[in-house]
C-alpha cells in the first residue's frame, strides 16, 4: 500500500509539473475577460521568467496524496459494493462498463474536499499578473473567507470531478479491452498503458470541459469587499455585463448565460485543443511513471504488489487538474 501511494504521489507530482505551463494557458482561455487579461499580450509577464511556468503548481502538488486517497478508497469501496465478486480491481473484464463509471462517479465526488480549495488556489495564482505565490493567494482567501472562502465554486468543482473521474475510469477500462491481448508482449503491454492513459485523460476532459470554462470563471472572480493591495494584483477589475454591481460575485449559472450572450457555445470550449494535449502528454507520462515507481518501491522493499499488476493511482492530472 505504501509502495502504491509514493508511487501515484510522485508519479502524479511529476505529471503536474510537466503539464503546469500548457495548464496556465488553459486556464487563461478559459478566464477570457473574467480576470481582465490577456495570454497572448503579456508574454514578458506571463512568460518571461522561468518561475512562471510553475506558477499555482503548489496547491495541486501537496494536495495530491489526499486527493489520490479519496479517490481510489472510494472507487474501490463503491466497485466492491456494486459488484462484490471483484477481488482484484485491476482486473475488471467481466465487469459491467456502467459499474466502473458509477465507482469513478462517486470517487470523484468524494475529491471534491480537497480539489475546490486546491483548484481554487491554483486558477488565482496563474492568473494573476503580479507573480503572487500560491501562500499569497491561500492567506489572502482566508483573511477574507475563511474557511468557506476556498470552498468558492465548490459547486461546479464537485459536479465537474463526478462526471469527470466516471468517465476517466470507463474510458480507461474500455481502452484496455480493445487493446490488450493475452498473448502481449511486455513492450507492447507498456505501450497499451501509455496509450490507455493518454487516451484516457482526453475523452475526460472532453466530456467536462465546458464544466470547466464555468468553474474557471466562477473562482476567478475578485471576493467581495477585498481592498488590500495584494487583492488588488490578485485579481483585475471584472469586465463582465453585471460589472456595475460593486462586489457581487456571480454563481455559475450566471457567469454562464454571460458567456454564452458573448461568446455563444463556443465559449464553453475555448482552450480545449491545448487542454487535449496536455492530457494526453501528462496522463501517458503519469501513469508511465507510477507503473515504473511501483514496480521498483515494490522491489525495493521486497513487497507483494497485487500479483505483479499495477494499481492504477493516477487518474488525471487534478486535478488535475
Amino acid at each position: 500500500m505504501a509502495a502504491d501511494f509514493w508511487a501515484g504521489y510522485l508519479s502524479g507530482a511529476v505529471g503536474i509539473l510537466i503539464g503546469n505551463p500548457l495548464d496556465l494557458v488553459k486556464v487563461q482561455l478559459q478566464a477570457g475577460e473574467t480576470a481582465g487579461i490577456s495570454s497572448w499580450t503579456r508574454p514578458a509577464t506571463l512568460y518571461g521568467r522561468l518561475t512562471s511556468l510553475i506558477r499555482g503548481v503548489a496547491a495541486p502538488v501537496v494536495g495530491y496524496g489526499a486527493l489520490n486517497a479519496l479517490l481510489f478508497v472510494s472507487y474501490n469501496r463503491t466497485l466492491q459494493l456494486l459488484d462484490p465478486s471483484i477481488t482484484d480491481s485491476t482486473q475488471l473484464q467481466e465487469t459491467s462498463l456502467f459499474k466502473i463509471w458509477s465507482a469513478g462517479a462517486f470517487g470523484g465526488l468524494a475529491t471534491w474536499v480537497v480539489s475546490a480549495p486546491t483548484e481554487l488556489i491554483k486558477c488565482r495564482a496563474q492568473l494573476n499578473q503580479e507573480g503572487l505565490s500560491s501562500w499569497l493567494v491561500a492567506k489572502e482567501v482566508w483573511r477574507h473567507g475563511g474557511l468557506r472562502g476556498f470552498y468558492f465554486g465548490g459547486g461546479v468543482t464537485s459536479v465537474r470531478d463526478t462526471v469527470g473521474y466516471g468517465f476517466y475510469f470507463w474510458s480507461y477500462e474500455l481502452s484496455k479491452r480493445y487493446m490488450g491481448a493475452e498473448d502481449d508482449s511486455q513492450r507492447r503491454a507498456a505501450m497499451n498503458v501509455l496509450l490507455c492513459g493518454g487516451l484516457a485523460g482526453v475523452v475526460t476532459w472532453a466530456s467536462i470541459f465546458p464544466l470547466d470554462v464555468i468553474k474557471t470563471r466562477v473562482q476567478s472572480q475578485a471576493t467581495s469587499n477585498l481592498t488590500s493591495l495584494e487583492h488588488r494584483q490578485l485579481l483585475a477589475p471584472q469586465r463582465l455585463a453585471e460589472r456595475d454591481i460593486a462586489g457581487a460575485r456571480l454563481g455559475a449559472l450566471q457567469l454562464a448565460k454571460i458567456a454564452y450572450r458573448e461568446g455563444g457555445a463556443r465559449v464553453f470550449f475555448q482552450g480545449l485543443g491545448v487542454c487535449s494535449i496536455r492530457a494526453f502528454i501528462v496522463n501517458a507520462v503519469q501513469v508511465c511513471l507510477g507503473r515504473h515507481k511501483s514496480i521498483q518501491i515494490t522491489n525495493l522493499s521486497s513487497g507483494r504488489f497485487m500479483n505483479g499488476q499495477y494499481v492504477l493511482y493516477v487518474p488525471y492530472e487534478k486535478h488535475y487538474a
